[in-house]
C-alpha cells in the first residue's frame, strides 16, 4: 500500500521542479522550431535562407514593403516591445532584480546573477562578431539598428535575462504558482521581443531561434549551477531549513 505522505512528498516535489520543466521545454521547442526552418528550407528552395526571406517579406503589404500586414497600433505595439530587449531596459531589469535579491539577504545568489547576465551579454557580442551576418535587406528596418545580424541580441539577451532571473528568483520561493508565474511571464516576454525583431525588418526569423536558443541554454545552465550550489548549502536555500530540488 501506498504510503500516504510518500505521495505527497513526490507530488510537492515536483510541483517544485515545474519552472524547470518549463525551461527545458522551451529550449526542445526551439531546437524542433530551428530544425523545421532549415527542413523547409531545403524542400522549398534548396536555399539556406527561403525560410527567412518568406517570412520577413510576408509580414509586409505586397504593394508596398515598407507597411506591415497588420495595422498601426499592432506596429507600434512592436516597437514598444522590442525596447523590453533593448540594453537600457535589461540593464536596469537587471539591477533592480540583483538589488531585491540583495534586500533580501541572498547576496550570492545576487552575485551569480549579476556574473551569469554580464558574461552572457559579452557571449552575444561575441558571436555577432563570429557570424558576421548582415541584417534583413528586403523590407525598410521600422527601427535604427547598427550591429550585425546572427544572433538576435535582443532575442539572446531577452531570454538571458528573464529566463536567468526567472528561473534564479524562483528559487528563492517555495510557493508553486509564484515560481509558474515567474517562468511564465520570462517566456512571454522572451518570445514576444523576438517576435518584435521579424516583424519590425531587423532580424532574419533564423537569428531569433538562434538568440532564443543559447539564451535560453544559458539561463537554464545557471539554475543548473544555483541547484548545485544550493545542495552544497553555497547559496542560501528558498527558505529557512528548506531547499528546493
Amino acid at each position: 500500500m501506498t504510503d500516504p505522505r510518500s505521495f505527497v512528498h513526490r507530488l510537492w516535489h515536483r510541483a517544485h521542479r515545474i519552472d524547470s520543466w518549463m525551461l527545458f521545454g522551451f529550449i526542445v521547442a526551439i531546437v524542433v522550431l530551428t530544425g523545421l526552418g532549415k527542413l523547409a528550407s531545403e524542400i522549398l528552395e534548396g536555399d539556406s535562407f527561403a525560410f527567412d526571406r518568406a517570412l520577413v517579406t510576408g509580414l509586409r503589404t505586397a504593394t508596398d514593403p515598407a507597411q506591415a500586414i497588420a495595422p498601426g497600433w499592432v506596429t507600434s505595439a512592436m516597437i514598444d516591445i522590442t525596447a523590453m530587449g533593448g540594453g537600457t531596459v535589461l540593464t536596469l531589469v537587471t539591477l533592480f532584480a540583483v538589488g531585491y535579491l540583495a534586500a533580501l539577504g541572498r547576496y550570492r545568489i545576487a552575485m551569480l546573477v549579476a556574473a551569469v547576465i554580464v558574461s552572457g551579454a559579452i557571449a552575444t557580442d561575441l558571436l555577432k562578431m563570429f557570424f558576421d551576418r548582415a541584417r534583413p535587406d528586403l523590407v525598410p528596418h521600422m527601427v535604427e539598428v547598427s550591429s550585425r545580424s546572427f544572433p538576435s541580441g535582443h532575442s539572446m539577451n531577452s531570454a538571458l535575462v528573464y529566463l536567468t532571473l526567472a528561473a534564479l528568483v524562483a528559487r528563492t520561493r517555495t510557493d508553486t504558482g509564484v515560481r509558474i508565474y515567474l517562468m511564465g511571464v520570462a517566456l512571454l516576454l522572451t518570445f514576444f521581443v523576438g517576435v518584435s525583431r521579424v516583424y519590425l525588418g531587423v532580424h532574419w526569423p533564423t537569428d531569433v531561434l538562434a538568440g532564443w536558443g543559447v539564451g535560453a541554454l544559458w539561463a537554464a545552465l545557471a539554475s543548473l549551477v544555483a541547484k548545485r550550489l544550493q545542495e552544497r548549502h553555497e547559496i542560501e536555500p528558498a527558505s529557512a531549513g528548506e531547499e528546493i530540488d
